[in-house]
Formats: structure tokens, sequence, C-alpha cells
């Protein structure tokens, strides 16, 4: 079974913006939308995530506003499962009841 993580709402909102499909997104198209002030509160959400390695950058250091409008982002691929389930919860139980499901089929 995988790993459960559990998010906050702002990893959450920092991750749908690039997407969970694995597909590289520009930092300044995730920056396009943003008012002034939630600037630093995204920068602070996105450093974190890359520091757990669930949000891979084509650059190294990214810590300024303009390292993020200059790089591209993408979900980790080694979490993309785990983190699809914790930012939509009813995704997992339904996998688990599946699974269940299949569980007592077997055994009968």
């Amino acid at each position: 079974m995988s790993r459960e993580l559990t998010l906050d709402g702002g990893e959450i909102t920092v991750l749908k913006r690039i997407g969970l499909s694995g597909a590289p997104v520009l930092g300044r198209v995730l920056l396009g939308s943003l008012e002034k002030d939630e600037i630093p509160m995204f920068l602070d959400t996105l450093v974190g995530l890359i520091e757990q390695d669930y949000v891979l950058s084509n650059r190294v250091n990214v810590r300024l506003i303009e390292e993020v409008q200059r790089a591209t982002f993408r979900v980790n691929p080694a979490f993309a499962v785990e983190l699809r389930d914790a930012v939509s919860p009813a995704r997992r139980r339904e996998r688990e009841r599946q699974f269940e499901r299949r569980q007592r089929r077997r055994r009968a």
C-alpha cells in the first residue's frame, strides 16, 4: 500500500496550480494570477514542497521570485500517487474499497 501524506491547504493549492500529471509548468505561469500579498506565502510553500522532494525544478536554487519566474516545476513522479491521494482523500478511499472488494472475491 502507498504512504499516506498529509498536506495543509497552502500545499494543496500549490500542487493543484502545478498539476499532478507530471507535466512541467513554467514558474511565471504559476505566479501569473497571484496578488502581491500572496507571493511570499506561495514562495515559502513552494520551497517547502521542493525540500520534501514532492516538487522538482530545473533550477537548483529557487529562493527568490525572480528564480521562480525563470524555472520550471513538476510533481515528482515517485510521489505522484500519494500526492493525488492527499489532495483528494475520496480518491484514496475509493481505491481502498476496490482493493478490499478484490480481496474478498479472492477469498470466496
